[in-house]
């Protein structure tokens, strides 16, 4: 059999391989022209040349002036420079390569005096953990290279490694405590202009996620400035997103989505974490506008790329929550499964990663900070004896006020637990009375706002009149009906929307509420939600398994403070130690 040609294609053929060849020959060229002009550089000059190229993106030309300074320090047998050089090689491989060129350099510094080289290649191997999202790893790499700068008194050393832990600290959501640490270094001479920049991103992050949005714009103009004029890109891009982020906080969310749309052009194209971060932000600037559709595109745009990386962040729970009861909304039950199984993974791995982490953080490094400035106290005033006398008096009794305190907190949780246990009995007591009883009861409380004149108290409004018994009774039956029917659970019931929903004003419900009631409005809406949650949580264990924030949106509360509040006032303990003592109620 003949086979035929078409001329055409291979003339296309031909040409792509020649275009090609073309551009591989021209890359080389360029390759080598780069590689020959750096005979001659010194190794300092080497070192900046890579960070200009660097902080601008340029990640070939980097890699070369990587690989040359490694190779002139192998062929001069300079191991403090090869050191240099397999860190500078690490920054732009992938995780396996860039791990051994780290462990290269614990072996070239092996025999030598200079042992800075163990802070810095721990810190290495720590920032190689974080960005393939291993923060346990990550912690520890920092508290090792915290310990060896701290042997060295190496100030600059110190302040990397502090300013690494800070980044996990505003990770697990401690961005107060992470603000206070760039802050510090922020308003130092200690860094370099680079470093100050992105202690300066770091420092606007936290200050967004802890609502402290005074300075932020300010500093964001400094970032962009900065940026556009040492023209790196990736900084600019930095700054397009955390302005987004200030846009999102505010609830402007037209503004905050144009900013996000430029950065997240930039950040997947070049395939950087980052996108993932700007992929939520969308999400939640179309959740605000109530564009669903929107909401779900990026949101599951965002679980495909966290599905191939597997790096996470603590906000994907707010994710596959929303896409959940998106498609639980939409009878959609696949989907609904496929994101119930994703959440539960992702859960699992961010709550393994908090619960080592707050526990972690304190005991390898706010204790040890603490006890070091206890240490820098005592070493200060020892040629003063009244002022050390005076600093160990004030010692312990901070000791003693934080034995007093950790055990009244002690016994105030035992309080709270033992009045949650009376609250599930009297709620199981309640249940298991006769269904006659019950019904009768409830009867009688359906039937309530029906009370005959004779012992109906009178009601009067502002101008002390006494309210029609009609009114009244139209009032009682309509909130007999509020409650019924569970329309208390809806959010934004205010005294004036309810008042319009009864067909009367708000005096004369209120009138009605507190001499019926005998409780203002506010507290008659929060002890009907706190009741009714209480006998669903104890019912409910589906219910139970929902975070705080998520229970106190199905009761109407526009925050978990608002709902926690309530609770406690109504109950007299807090939701969390209810929820508890349910769970344990029923192991036992």
């Amino acid at each position: 059999m003949k086979k035929y040609v078409n001329l055409q294609d291979t003339t296309i053929t031909m040409k792509r391989i020649f275009t090609f060849l073309l551009l591989s020959a021209n890359f080389f060229y360029a390759q080598k022209q780069l590689t020959d002009s750096l005979k001659g550089f010194s190794y300092a000059e080497l070192k900046k040349k890579f960070n200009d190229y660097d902080e601008k993106d340029k990640i070939q030309e980097s890699k070369i002036i990587a690989k040359y300074y490694l190779q002139k320090a192998k062929s001069e047998k300079n191991n403090l420079q090869m050191a240099e050089g397999y860190l500078l090689v690490h920054f732009n491989e992938d995780f396996p390569l860039a791990m051994k060129y780290i462990d290269s350099v614990f072996i070239v510094t092996k025999n030598t005096r200079e042992s800075s080289y163990d802070a810095i290649a721990y810190r290495m191997k720590g920032n190689l953990y974080y960005k393939n999202d291993n923060l346990k790893a990550a912690l520890d790499n920092y508290i090792v290279s915290l310990k060896y700068a701290q042997r060295q008194k190496d100030q600059k050393l110190i302040a990397y490694a502090n300013l690494n832990i800070a980044y996990i600290n505003s990770h697990i959501g401690r961005n107060v405590e992470a603000a206070k640490m760039f802050r510090h270094y922020y308003d130092s001479n200690e860094l370099s202009e680079s470093e100050h920049n992105q202690t300066r991103v770091n420092l606007i992050n936290c200050y967004i996620e802890s609502d402290q949005l005074d300075s932020v714009g300010v500093l964001i103009k400094e970032g962009l400035d900065y940026s556009t004029k040492n023209q790196n890109k990736y900084s600019v891009n930095q700054y397009l997103y955390l302005s987004g982020f200030s846009y999102l906080k505010q609830k402007k969310y037209e503004q905050a989505i144009g900013e996000f749309s430029k950065a997240y052009d930039y950040f997947s194209d070049i395939e950087d974490n980052n996108a993932n971060y700007v992929l939520y932000s969308l999400g939640k600037s179309y959740e605000g506008l109530n564009d669903k559709k929107k909401t779900v595109e990026y949101f599951t745009k965002l679980d495909a790329n966290v599905e191939k990386t597997n790096i996470t962040f603590p906000d994907l729970r707010d994710v596959y929550t929303f896409l959940i009861d998106y498609y639980k909304d939409n009878d959609d039950t696949q989907k609904q499964l496929y994101y119930i199984d994703r959440f539960l993974k992702v859960d699992k791995k961010l709550d393994e990663q908090f619960k080592y982490l707050s526990t972690e953080l304190p005991k390898k490094y706010d204790t040890p900070n603490l006890l070091r400035e206890k240490e820098n106290i005592i070493n200060d005033l020892n040629n003063n004896k009244i002022s050390l006398y005076a600093s160990i008096s004030v010692l312990l009794l901070i000791l003693i006020l934080f034995i007093y305190l950790y055990y009244k907190s002690k016994k105030t949780e035992k309080q709270y637990r033992k009045i949650a246990q009376d609250l599930i009995h009297s709620i199981e007591k309640k249940h298991m009375e006769p269904v006659e009883i019950q019904k009768n009861e409830f009867s009688q409380e359906e039937t309530q706002p029906l009370i005959i004149e004779e012992v109906m108290p009178e009601i009067k409004d502002k101008t002390g009149n006494a309210l029609s018994e009609d009114v009244t009774q139209s009032i009682l039956k309509d909130l007999n009906t509020f409650e019924s029917k569970g329309l208390f659970l809806k959010k934004g019931i205010t005294l004036a929307s309810l008042a319009k929903t009864f067909k009367t004003n708000t005096a004369y419900l209120s009138e009605v509420i507190n001499t019926h009631q005998g409780k203002n409005f506010t507290t008659y809406l929060n002890d009907l939600r706190i009741d009714y949650v209480s006998e669903r949580l104890l019912e409910d264990k589906k219910l139970r398994s929902y975070k705080l924030p998520a229970i106190a949106d199905e009761l109407g509360y526009n925050n978990v403070q608002a709902f926690s509040a309530a609770f406690k006032k109504k109950t007299g303990t807090t939701p969390a130690i209810y929820i508890k003592e349910i769970e344990n109620s029923i192991i036992s």
